[in-house]
């Protein structure tokens, strides 16, 4: 029984080392959705007064969260936020194509939100939406990169066994590292919104 335990150890401590060890591989991919992210974000800011058709998206997804309790937000955000993440990285295998959209239309949101913010309060309150983003944002670039990674498994030398490879490895990073990142920014989001509200 104790044989069995260690060995079921090791294979979990193997698994997460397999999930860093990806991301550290995928370096290249994530920093390119980071960049991708924050022009897009620019962008939202920037043009912000040409953007007022997010503010039907913005009202829909509040109109949703309004009466939720604390409990209730927390398992809202963090279901949405595990969707948009396993989609992102998973429907990459069509050409990186989803995670590159994903990766503008996100940074547009968030310099738009940002921009409505600046107009009421100048920068004095945008401390206040960061602790928002301090593991929901890692989560969201990680997705990205290794959904646009995924993607690109086509221009590899052995497609196949590298979208294998690619694939199989990505199944760690969401379980090991992108959930538990959620779980912690549900939380973190949800308290947040139900006692400031």
């Amino acid at each position: 029984m104790k044989k069995k335990g260690m060995k079921l150890s090791y294979e979990w401590k193997s698994y997460i080392d397999d999930a860093f060890n990806y991301i550290g591989e995928s370096g290249k991919y994530i920093y390119f959705s980071i960049a991708l992210f924050i022009l897009s974000a620019g962008f939202g800011f920037v043009f912000s007064s040409q953007l007022g058709v997010l503010d039907n998206i913005l009202k829909e997804i509040i109109d949703k969260t309004v009466n939720l309790n604390g409990i209730e937000l927390i398992l809202f955000i963090f279901s949405n936020n595990v969707n948009v993440s396993f989609l992102v990285i998973f429907l990459g295998v069509i050409l990186g194509i989803f995670p590159f959209l994903n990766a503008i239309s996100n940074g547009v949101v968030l310099g738009y939100v940002f921009s409505k913010v600046y107009q009421v309060s100048g920068f004095a309150n945008f401390w206040m939406i960061l602790p928002h983003g301090i593991f929901e944002l890692p989560a969201l670039f990680i997705s990205m990169g290794l959904g646009i990674k995924l993607g690109l498994f086509i221009f590899s030398k052995t497609p196949i066994i590298e979208l294998k490879k690619r694939f199989i490895n990505s199944l760690k990073v969401f379980f090991f590292v992108i959930v538990p990142l959620l779980i912690a920014a549900a939380v973190i989001e949800g308290l947040l919104i139900y006692f400031f509200k």
